[in-house]
């Protein structure tokens, strides 16, 4: 897709498909052993060289690196919130499949959202973002200066651009990007990652297998 060509809504799923599957490809190189995807959906591993330090800021308005995340298993998500469709669905899928757990175990997980589009996704626009009872009621959004965000994209293997009609109003663009779950450890360490449309059922039984692996 050539930047500033028309994009139809109906490719954007399109394109979080095909970017799921090329950061797939790449966390599979980034293995030292081939795993065995679950329904070629789940790649899992404690030795992929996904994740690291990042320095953001919170919807609060507050620094925070993943330092301050240390001892809780952490949900990533890279997405933005002016996202018509991919993002909002990926939220709600981490929300029922957390649902699905007991309660005290459901919040043993830290949800987080980092924003692809820093420049519109200030921490004010997050806070009001997150708030959707359609999300993880602990969701944490995070942002940053854009090469900070480049930075913690880089970390994840994230691939996004921006994307612009022609004509259009420069503030109207949108993001194409990769559109996965991961799943960090207590330790901030990989442990798996889930593909664009991984039903909800399949991610619930994936963090209760997670937490039958790892008591606190």
């Amino acid at each position: 897709m050539k930047q500033g060509s028309a994009i139809p809504m109906w490719v954007f799923p399109l394109v979080a498909g095909i970017g799921a599957l090329v950061l797939v490809f790449a966390i599979l190189m980034a293995l030292d052993a081939r795993p065995q995807p679950a329904q070629g959906e789940v790649i899992s591993s404690g030795r992929a060289d996904i994740g690291g330090p990042f320095t953001l800021v919170d919807h609060t308005g507050t620094t925070v690196t993943e330092a301050d995340f240390a001892g809780r298993p952490m949900l990533i998500y890279f997405g933005f919130t002016y996202c018509p469709d991919i993002c909002p669905f990926s939220l709600q899928v981490m929300a029922a499949a957390l649902e699905a757990l007991p309660e005290d175990r459901r919040n043993e997980f830290q949800p987080v959202l980092i924003t692809v589009d820093p420049e519109r996704d200030t921490p004010e626009q997050l806070a009001q973002y997150i708030e959707s009872p359609a999300f993880p009621p602990n969701l944490v959004g995070l942002t940053g200066t854009p090469e900070q965000i480049a930075a913690a994209a880089a970390e994840y293997r994230v691939i996004y651009r921006r994307a612009l009609e022609p004509g259009a109003p420069e503030d109207t663009y949108t993001m194409d990007h990769t559109s996965l779950i991961y799943l960090m450890d207590r330790q901030g360490e990989f442990h798996s990652v889930y593909a664009h449309g991984t039903p909800p059922a399949q991610l619930a039984e994936g963090l209760q297998d997670f937490l039958e692996e790892s008591p606190r």
